[in-house]
């Protein structure tokens, strides 16, 4: 337990600094007493006022709880299929959520209405459900967890390049803006996407949370559920709604950001050295926030004024982590 607390902590005063620093780093120098004396006298209409109230705040709010919703979409997809390797970027879940949105989009561009962030969010949530089942029919007829992984990867491989093939539809005017957010980036959030995608990521982490114990009995297997009282068709069915909506949300206010759901719960079940729910979903989110906003830090700000895509960082340092856990996993075994 002490452990634990400590090691919570330690999360808290590192999320603490990932938000700091990412409200006082940018392209306009500001000190932190100038970031502070402007938070507490809110925006006074200067040009740093503006930028630290309208760019960085939303920013760092939108890679603080997306980051955290997409490490805990990625801890529930993996207790879904008893296996650590599964996650929506890997699956193919975000790509299918990455279709319906690019859709959407072009739709809205070339027809000349407007989509609120509401349809976003259902459209990339149509597409992730509808990529989740494709999964799951592959899991009914395979048990192998490398063949399941191998159908994910083309799915999002084939969705990915239909969303290019949409993409390049569009007006040339916006193909640069639409193609930003097709690789994954924060740098579109606004106070007005907040209202939506808040709501939702606590709702949803909620639920995950009070699912802990029942988690807890499925991971013994789904005898041993049914032997305690569980409702185990009810109880996935529940927790693939939960996983799709969070990547979905994520998708369609920062687009497809991949290896933060597969490689963050894994750190933190070597860090706790717990698999307990409990444990794991509120940490699982706390790392998630601390590792998108770190890599978000990089992305806009290695080759600055130019800005890399969120996923580019996120890869770099979250795949070493997936080799790391497969090798660790046994040679020779199948994951």
């Amino acid at each position: 337990m002490k452990r634990n607390a400590l090691l919570f902590v330690c999360l808290s005063v590192l999320l603490a600094a990932a938000v700091v620093i990412s409200v006082i780093y940018g392209s306009i120098k500001a000190s932190p007493y100038e970031v502070l004396h402007i938070l507490a006298n809110g925006n006074d209409g200067t040009t740093l006022g503006r930028v630290i109230f309208d760019i960085r705040l939303p920013r760092v709010t939108e890679a603080l709880f997306l980051g955290g919703a997409l490490a805990v979409s990625g801890y529930l997809l993996q207790t879904f299929f008893l296996n650590p390797i599964a996650g929506p970027y890997i699956l193919g879940i975000s790509s299918g959520a990455k279709l319906f949105v690019a859709v959407l989009m072009v739709c809205s561009l070339n027809g000349g209405f407007t989509i609120g962030s509401g349809m976003m969010v259902a459209a990339a949530f149509l597409g992730s459900i509808i990529a989740t089942g494709f999964v799951l029919l592959v899991s009914i007829k395979v048990r192998s967890m490398s063949i399941l992984v191998v159908c994910g990867v083309m799915v999002g491989y084939i969705c990915s390049a239909i969303t290019e093939l949409i993409v390049a539809m569009a007006d040339d005017y916006n193909i640069v803006n639409l193609h930003n957010w097709s690789m994954g980036t924060f740098s579109s959030a606004a106070w007005s996407d907040s209202a939506y995608y808040i709501p939702i990521v606590i709702i949803c982490c909620v639920i995950a949370f009070f699912l802990s114990k029942t988690m807890e009995a499925f991971m013994f297997g789904e005898t041993y559920a049914r032997t305690v009282g569980i409702n185990v068709r009810a109880f996935r069915v529940t927790l693939i709604i939960v996983s799709s909506l969070l990547s979905a949300t994520v998708t369609a206010f920062a687009g497809p950001i991949s290896f933060v759901g597969i490689a963050v719960p894994h750190l933190v079940r070597t860090m706790f050295k717990t698999a307990k729910p409990m444990v794991i979903i509120p940490a699982s989110f706390m790392t998630g926030a601390v590792f998108c906003l770190f890599c978000d830090l990089l992305a806009r700000g290695l080759f600055a004024p130019a800005e890399l895509s969120i996923s580019t960082i996120t890869a770099i340092f979250g795949a070493p982590v997936v080799i790391s856990m497969m090798l660790g996993s046994g040679r020779g075994k199948d994951v």
